[in-house]
């Protein structure tokens, strides 16, 4: 009888602890949202960014434009030639001049990042319903402050860890792996020097560091709700 009781203790013990993770990590997430005032976020139809991306030595333009539900656009002028990244809700192209002046089908890797920019909400909000698994690890020292490491996880298995500031509750670093050109790299984000746009606080910088070196967006112009004429999203 003791035996029992004492496996029953051990099991009630487990899964309280279980519950309590469980339980800890949608308190991180919801200070999180309500930092950085998601409720805001979701009354938001479109998505106008202008910044400019610092990469070896070249100060690049960049202009993204984004639409509910899953719809994204993205140019950049490099040495006088215009890239265009286009992701319409279910197809991907894009146009590299360098490359060829016809569009291209996004496929794979480039096809997934994509997607992925098309998602105004983060990948954290209704992770369960993106196919996404998420885990908190606890908090770990970043940079010299305490934050919660969250792990997570896709249907495919891939994974990467957000970093949430203990203090502010903002999202500070990204650590994961990217597919590009048939190899696979580890590749960590940083994001900093938040601003309120409209009730919706926003990094105004994002610092890219990966074995092809480090690469800087500095964002100059955020604006919400603008119209956008469908057919950008279209491929030509």
């Amino acid at each position: 009888m003791k035996k029992s009781r004492a496996v029953l203790g051990v099991i009630s013990f487990l899964l309280s602890v279980n519950f309590l993770s469980a339980q800890t990590l949608e308190q991180v997430l919801e200070s999180h949202f309500q930092a950085v005032g998601q409720k805001e976020l979701l009354k938001k139809q479109t998505f106008h960014i202008k910044a400019a991306v610092q990469q070896m030595g070249m100060e690049i333009p960049m202009e993204m434009k984004i639409k509910r539900p899953n719809k994204f656009r993205m140019e950049m002028e490099l040495q006088g030639k215009k890239m265009i990244q286009t992701y319409d809700g279910e197809k991907g192209w894009m146009i590299a001049p360098w490359v060829s002046p016809e569009p291209q089908d996004l496929s794979g890797a480039e096809l997934d990042q994509a997607m992925e920019q098309a998602n105004i909400d983060g990948e954290l909000y209704s992770y369960k319903e993106k196919g996404f698994t998420a885990t908190l690890l606890g908090k770990v020292n970043l940079d010299g402050s305490p934050a919660f490491n969250i792990k997570l996880t896709g249907e495919d298995g891939n994974a990467k860890n957000l970093y949430i500031d203990a203090d502010s509750f903002m999202l500070k670093k990204v650590k994961a792996k990217i597919e590009a050109q048939g190899q696979e790299f580890d590749i960590e984000q940083n994001f900093g020097d938040y601003k309120n746009f409209d009730g919706v606080l926003m990094p105004m910088k994002i610092e890219t560091v990966s074995p092809m070196g480090k690469a800087t967006i500095s964002f100059e112009d955020i604006k919400f709700d603008e119209k956008f004429d469908e057919s950008i999203f279209s491929k030509p």
